[in-house]
């Protein structure tokens, strides 16, 4: 955390970018808490584990000290008139009281939540690398998990990726042959959604396509029993839409993994506007039981780590667009702060497409024009630079 915290306040041009994109990026954690979409303590968590961030937004504010965030943003607010770029009312009460964010989630709910449905069965739809994590993630926990594919081949796919993650962890010494037998014993394949009949709850890990997942949950709907929690692991698209598409809107939740799902800790609880309150905790309940880490949200475009991600990527384009620096600069200096990548090494890794896909939908649902997508981003796509995918994006491979 101290590298973070001496960069803010360093001086020279690294300096600079650090505060440059951190302070916007502090300010909407904050407007976020502001809000009440999301506890403070959620926040924080989500940024450490959902991109392996040294401390989260909110707890690097305590650290640096509202005044100084609060001041920061004064002067970026003056040179460039962005609305979002006025401090939030929490940091400037915040810097006039001394209060803190964690105080303030102190004092938030921190009940660890319990079941309130039966979980044994577990079903899956999807066979690709997101849909296959998870399948290993249950079955890992103790869960008897059914997943369904398009075809055998699709099916068989999904055994072989998890059996050669079970031997690499046998390898590293970390399980043995029986916990393998036990957990490939878990498992049972099938091409056909009726199969999933008697799970439990079914996590949908398909095509990101709202008409595509709309079908899917209608038919849904119709094969799952009584009861059974219906949940989507969409990073961008609606909840209450897919909800609207069946008779039991109660039953229905968003359950945002993060890729590689067997290794990422994280997941978005997302509930929508009829979630019940006993499908929330139990999904959050079975986060913890398969060793993930839960935060909730509602139902908005980015959820709380893309919303928090891409407009600072974005930052980071406009930064090297307006002369700045050069994106080599970018990515060392925000490296500095003990960042995993650099903001063009992420984007190249997310995929320019996927970023500036995302960076749309958070213009759409929030209306801020100084999260337009930057040109820079917008060519890269025009021009087939999708970034590691295809050799090339802001960097080259």
């Amino acid at each position: 955390m101290q590298e973070i915290v001496d960069q803010f306040n360093g001086t020279g041009a690294d300096a600079d970018i650090a505060r440059t994109l951190l302070l916007p990026y502090l300010n909407h954690a904050a407007t976020m808490y502001e809000s009440g979409y999301a506890t403070a303590p959620d926040i924080d968590a989500a940024m450490r584990f959902g991109c392996g961030y040294p401390i989260g937004p909110l707890a690097l504010v305590d650290a640096l000290g509202a005044k100084a965030v609060a001041s920061g943003l004064d002067d970026l607010f003056a040179r460039t008139g962005d609305e979002l770029h006025q401090a939030a009312a929490v940091l400037t009460a915040q810097a006039s009281n001394g209060g803190t964010f964690a105080a303030a989630g102190a004092d938030a709910d921190q009940a660890e939540p319990a079941f309130a449905h039966t979980i044994e069965r577990v079903g899956v739809v999807g066979t690709g690398t997101m849909a296959s994590g998870m399948v290993e993630v249950f079955a890992k926990a103790g869960y008897d998990v059914t997943f369904v594919g398009r075809s055998t081949d699709k099916v068989d796919g999904v055994i072989a990726a998890i059996t050669k993650s079970l031997d690499k962890a046998i390898a590293r010494g970390k399980i043995d042959e029986d916990v393998k037998s036990s957990v490939l014993g878990r498992l049972t394949g099938a091409t056909e959604r009726e199969a999933l009949a008697d799970a439990d709850i079914i996590v949908e890990a398909i095509a990101e396509d709202l008409a595509i997942k709309l079908e899917l949950f209608a038919d849904l709907d119709r094969i799952a029993k009584p009861g059974a929690i219906l949940a989507t692991t969409t990073s961008s698209l609606s909840i209450n839409a897919c909800a609207a598409a069946t008779g039991r809107p109660q039953d229905v939740i968003g359950m945002h993994f993060f890729n590689p799902a067997a290794v990422m800790k994280l997941v978005e609880v997302v509930t929508a506007d009829d979630t019940s309150v006993e499908v929330d905790a139990t999904v959050r309940a079975l986060c913890l039981a398969t060793g993930k880490h839960p935060v909730s949200c509602g139902d908005r475009a980015g959820f709380i780590v893309n919303a928090l991600l891409f407009p600072y990527l974005n930052d980071a384009i406009k930064l090297n667009e307006a002369g700045g620096a050069s994106l080599t600069e970018i990515d060392d200096a925000m490296k500095a702060t003990q960042l995993p990548l650099g903001p063009f090494q992420l984007l190249d890794v997310v995929g320019t497409d996927v970023s500036l896909a995302i960076q749309r939908s958070l213009v759409s649902t929030f209306g801020h024009a100084g999260w337009q997508p930057a040109p820079a981003l917008e060519s890269a796509v025009a021009q087939g630079r999708l970034g590691r995918k295809t050799g090339e994006g802001f960097h080259a491979y």
